[in-house]
């Protein structure tokens, strides 16, 4: 079973979300979360596969957009090295893990891009002073 559904994906991204602004250092300080920036610009790169699946006649994925849903994977592995705010994103947000889930499905992959959606918003609708 997907971790998310049409029904619950909305309120999966408000909770990672949540738990992300609310993250604590060993000194008790809050860890700044990712900046809005930066989250847009991993919805950037899946935005250009969402493209090209909504162009998909069925629900089975060409196995050159399975290749590049595979590398999107990689590259968050590798923005997730760069930085710990997006790591701390992938984490709480189960992205890598929602990602595996797709197995070349449109229909997958489109409720996945609808989370990263939902997490740009609630990052936007609770941290309005970043950039």
């Amino acid at each position: 079973m997907m971790q998310i559904n049409e029904k619950n994906y909305v309120d999966k991204a408000e909770a990672a979300i949540t738990r992300l602004s609310k993250m604590v250092n060993r000194q008790g300080k809050v860890i700044p979360m990712v900046t809005t920036s930066k989250i847009r610009n991993l919805l950037s790169m899946s935005a250009d596969i969402y493209n090209q699946v909504l162009d998909c006649k069925d629900d089975k994925l060409p196995q050159e957009l399975n290749g590049r849903i595979e590398y999107l994977r990689v590259r968050y592995i590798y923005e997730a090295g760069r930085e710990p705010r997006v790591k701390d994103l992938v984490i709480q947000g189960e992205l890598l893990e929602i990602m595996k889930e797709i197995q070349g499905s449109k229909k997958n992959y489109i409720l996945y891009y609808h989370y990263m959606e939902a997490l740009v918003a609630f990052k936007r609708f609770w941290n309005k002073n970043d950039d």
